[in-house]
């Protein structure tokens, strides 16, 4: 089953969620802030994106913004990413869907039809 890693408060996440809903599309729902994807899910999705570590960094948020990332981030290995990233659910780019042979990031809905209805 997809994990679906999001936060109520953030309108993609409700797109992308009533997109899957309305497409008949199974998955979990999970809490990104209380309970941020796992360092492998992290590799996966980064496999999924040519290892482009600012894709999976929320760079629009509080967070990112107050810990300067947008200086710290081309400095940072993929483990040390992964290690903030699992620690802090906040700087993670929402929604994160990942599944076997699905890693999505961010919602675009046109890449996540291709991805899950194809």
């Amino acid at each position: 089953m997809l994990k679906f890693y999001g936060y109520k408060g953030c309108g993609t996440c409700r797109k992308a969620k009533k997109f899957l809903d309305e497409n008949g599309v199974a998955y979990e729902e999970i809490a990104i802030r209380e309970t941020p994807p796992q360092r492998g899910e992290f590799e996966t999705m980064l496999g999924a994106y040519d290892g482009e570590l600012k894709r999976l960094f929320n760079t629009s948020g509080g967070d990112y913004k107050s810990m300067n990332m947008k200086d710290k981030l081309p400095g940072l290995c993929t483990e040390e990413a992964c290690e903030l990233l699992g620690s802090n659910g906040n700087l993670v780019k929402r929604p994160f869907l990942i599944g076997d042979g699905v890693a999505l990031v961010g919602f675009k809905e046109d890449e996540w039809r291709e991805a899950l209805l194809s």
